[in-house]
């Protein structure tokens, strides 16, 4: 079994992630094989708050090129936008 550190790379921090932070929608950097249920246990887990609902999508590597360089991707990653109950917070995304 893996730790919640492991599931949970790091919060994603945009102009979009603290729009929907205020809906209570949070969105974290995960793990690249994590399922749904890892996730939901490790935001419970690591925040102390009851997860609703768990979406989860792949997002792709943009193609980069450095001058006459052929051209690269950078990395995958995945994604989880994370709904807690209403009236739960995560301290991590709020902002002053």
């Amino acid at each position: 079994m893996k730790s919640p550190y492991e599931v949970i790379l790091h919060p994603v921090i945009t102009e979009r992630s603290t729009d929907n932070a205020r809906m209570g929608r949070y969105t974290f950097a995960v793990a690249p094989d994590a399922n749904k249920i890892e996730i939901k246990q490790a935001v419970e887990a690591i925040y102390r708050v009851n997860v609703l609902k768990v979406n989860v999508m792949n997002v792709r590597g943009k193609r980069r090129r450095l001058g006459r360089m052929p051209a690269g991707e950078t990395a995958g990653w995945k994604k989880a936008i994370v709904t807690v109950q209403p009236g739960q917070r995560i301290e991590a995304f709020e902002v002053t």
